[in-house]
């Protein structure tokens, strides 16, 4: 039971990591003023990758930053890392463990730049590389499956953004962030109730766009992991350049269409899915026009901001990803062939 208590466990998680770090985060913002830093080169493997693509967005969105995710193999194994002037170099890692990531710090600061390490290990050999450490707090997490350190990395992420940019309307909206996931998962008997019918799904497609792109990605990462199903995320806009073909009667798409500038592509694609290819759809959304076109609906709570509308969607995400696995009859906990701390050079 380990996986289904630490992804309840996060309203609690959030609130404290918030409360830890607030002042932590904007002594970094302070810091990094004061620095040449043009764009965020970001390393990170699995789960943390995912965290790396929401601040793609939301650092380019609300911060004019430009993000670039690391080659860590340029680091490592071809021993030719490119030139980092301008960059705030940042390792995003669970464990703090992987050598490839650590490297890529390593590399920064030779080239004299600033170095961040986002990390629920303080200790870690990435944490003790970097010029700063952000601690995400999440508390030992038992589970193969990362759920609360996924979202504790978001929250990282925000909060520095917020910081930077000084706006203290988002510092109050990142205060309702337990509250609204709290809501999420009083919907744990629909959820678990929508798990049966899944039971033999073998391969699906998982869509979002915009901030959500990086949910998308950690919903399917979670359900390869969990039910060794075959689902493969994409954007609303990729899947139209070719993907849609693999869609027909009864091909199950997931999706996680809240509120905000992409909406409205995302649910003209799956009016689309459903008059024309007759998909399967699994919509988490907190709009009633997305919702209608499910069969398998997932409310969401009114009034998320989009910005943080992924802390809150991939929450239900991974309800059902961990009902499915128990539907399935496979290990919640030990995963095959997967291990809590995964080294990679």
């Amino acid at each position: 039971m380990n996986l289904y208590n630490e992804i309840r466990s996060q309203p609690e998680v959030l609130r404290h990591s918030f409360t830890h770090n607030s002042e932590r985060v904007k002594e970094i913002a302070r810091h990094l003023a004061g620095r040449d830093v043009q764009y965020a080169f970001i390393a990170a493997r699995g789960t943390s990758d995912n965290a790396a693509r929401y601040a793609k967005y939301l650092w380019g969105a609300e911060n004019g930053l430009p993000v670039a995710l690391a080659t860590p193999s340029l680091f490592s194994l071809y021993d030719r890392p490119p030139r980092l002037a301008g960059a705030l170099v940042i390792g995003i890692s669970q464990s703090g463990q992987s050598p490839d990531i650590v490297n890529v710090l390593v590399e920064g600061r030779r080239q004299g730049r600033p170095t961040l390490a986002i990390t629920n290990e303080p200790d870690s050999p990435l944490a003790q590389t970097a010029d700063f450490v952000i601690d995400i707090q999440a508390g030992e997490e038992k589970a193969v499956a990362a759920t609360k350190t996924y979202t504790t990395q978001l929250l990282a992420i925000a909060m520095l953004s917020t910081a930077v940019a000084d706006d203290s309307t988002r510092w109050q909206a990142l205060e309702q962030l337990p509250d609204w996931i709290a809501a999420v998962l009083r919907q744990d008997e629909h959820i678990a109730a929508l798990a049966p019918r899944y039971r033999y799904m073998d391969q699906c497609v998982v869509m979002g766009r915009g901030y959500n792109y990086a949910t998308a990605f950690e919903w399917s990462l979670k359900l390869k992991e969990l039910t060794y199903v075959i689902a493969e995320p994409y954007s609303s806009a990729d899947f139209r350049h070719g993907p849609i073909a693999v869609v027909d009667q009864g091909f199950p798409v997931l999706a996680v269409a809240p509120d905000g500038a992409v909406y409205a592509d995302m649910l003209a694609l799956l009016q689309k899915l459903t008059s024309e290819n007759q998909a399967e759809l699994l919509v988490i959304s907190d709009r009633p026009e997305a919702l209608d076109l499910a069969i398998a609906p997932i409310p969401l709570p009114a009034g998320i901001p989009e910005w943080l509308t992924p802390l809150v969607s991939i929450v239900p995400g991974q309800l059902f990803s961990y009902y499915l696995t128990a539907v399935k009859g496979y290990n919640t906990e030990a995963p095959r062939g997967l291990n809590k701390v995964t080294k990679t050079v």
